[in-house]
Formats: C-alpha cells, sequence, structure tokens
C-alpha cells in the first residue's frame, strides 16, 4: 500500500474509532463537597458519576424521605436514594448514594436553583443526541458508554451479562435504577435512565436509557414523578 494511502487510511480509522484518540479529563464538586470524575467526548464535557447531591446550588436542602403516598403527589423537587436492604455488598443510604447516586424526579431537575454544579447543567435531549451521534449510532453507543464492571465486580455495577460493554467513551454509564412515580422502586444492576432537560408535553419528559442485556442507547420518555439518574454537561 503507497504511504500516503495509509496515513489517509489511518485518518478515517480514528475519525471512526472516537476511543482511539486520546480523552481529556478532569474533575468538579458540587456544594455538597463530592467531587466527580469528567470527561471530554467529543466537543463535549460530561460527568463520568451520577450526581449526588443533596442541595440545590443555592444552598437550599433538596427534600428526600418522602413515603409512597407523598411521593405520588408532590409537584415539588425532591431525590430518594435506592434502598440497600436488599442488595448484597451495600449496607447503608450512604454506600449506596455514593455507588449509584441520587434519585430525582422532574421538579428537581427542573428548578431554577439549580441541581448540576455551577458552570454544568442538565442535557437537553438534542444534546444526548449529538453524543449518541459521535459514538456512532444508537444500537452500539450503549455499549460504548456502559462501565464493564459486572456482577460479581464490586459496586458500582451491572448485572450480567453486560451485553456489549467496553466504555470505550469513558461516560461509565451504570444502573442506578429508578424510583417510578408510584413511589416504587425497580431497576438496579439492571437499568440506567438519565433525564434530559426537554420535556416531551406537559406529563412527560425526554430521557435516555440502557440496560444489561443490549448494548443499546434508547431514547425514552419518563413521567414527571419518576425519578432516574443525572448526569451533567458543562456549559459551553
Amino acid at each position: 500500500m503507497p504511504l500516503n494511502c495509509f496515513y489517509l487510511l489511518l485518518a478515517f480509522i480514528l475519525m471512526m474509532c472516537p476511543a482511539l484518540n486520546a480523552q481529556e479529563t478532569g474533575t468538579v464538586t458540587d456544594i455538597d463537597g463530592n467531587v466527580y470524575q469528567t470527561i471530554k467526548i467529543g466537543d463535549q464535557w460530561w460527568m463520568a458519576e451520577n450526581l449526588r447531591v443533596t442541595r440545590y446550588r443555592n444552598g437550599d436542602a433538596i427534600p428526600t424521605g418522602l413515603d409512597v403516598h407523598a411521593w405520588q403527589i408532590t409537584t415539588s423537587g425532591a431525590y430518594a436514594v435506592y434502598p440497600h436492604d436488599d442488595i448484597d455488598g451495600i449496607y447503608s443510604d450512604a454506600e449506596m448514594l455514593e455507588a449509584y447516586g441520587a434519585l430525582y424526579n422532574w421538579y428537581a431537575v427542573d428548578d431554577p436553583r439549580g441541581l448540576c454544579p455551577e458552570g454544568w447543567r442538565v442535557p437537553s435531549d438534542g444534546e444526548w443526541t449529538t453524543l449518541e451521534n459521535y459514538l456512532v449510532r444508537w444500537n452500539v453507543a450503549g455499549g460504548k458508554m456502559k462501565s464493564t464492571r459486572t456482577q460479581p465486580d464490586p459496586h458500582p455495577r451491572w448485572d450480567s451479562p453486560n451485553t456489549g460493554a467496553t466504555n470505550e467513551s469513558g461516560f461509565s454509564g451504570f444502573p442506578g435504577g429508578t424510583r417510578g412515580g408510584f413511589g416504587t422502586y425497580y431497576g438496579i444492576g439492571r437499568s440506567g435512565v438519565w433525564w434530559s432537560s426537554t420535556e416531551s408535553d406537559s406529563d412527560n419528559v425526554r430521557s435516555r436509557f440502557m440496560q444489561y442485556r443490549t448494548g443499546n442507547l434508547s431514547r425514552s420518555i419518563n413521567q414527571k414523578l419518576d425519578a432516574p439518574s443525572v448526569r451533567c454537561l458543562r456549559d459551553e
């Protein structure tokens, strides 16, 4: 192969395989003092961990500890911590929060006091699509974004088989589960769901979803009383 053709081929491979390019990393700290790993994917800076803040950016506490009835009727911001009782290897709410992050309802995400650290925001549906497109297409993007930690690895981890997981993007997505609008919890170990900031109608919001049996990153919808995870995106 002529040398100039070799370099053209190499440039094409590097363009099509983002993981082969050197990635920039960093950290960001929230108002509670939690330090998060961050990573540049394409032209975007993402948190590489789920948000676990318990106060808005102005210092006001985000309500928590709502029982099932209170959760079903609230129209104010709130967060929950997935119950640790039935999860092997996690023995307290603090350990659960540290490993998988908090679960926030839409009203916390949408609160003008700000959920993400200064200079960061909850990404829009379009910004999630930008990430998906950078990773080529939706049916492989999830695998490129999923952590490779799989049971019996330490928490946070995916249940087996964790199909398609390579984490070549460095996003390190893991399955924090969801608190549903009826107040029940589900999905830890099997599904990771993240809010966008884009409403689809008066009752629902766009989100992104990945699960343990596929390498997909799926575009989905959550009700405003649902509480999935949050990843923050740095302001331009």
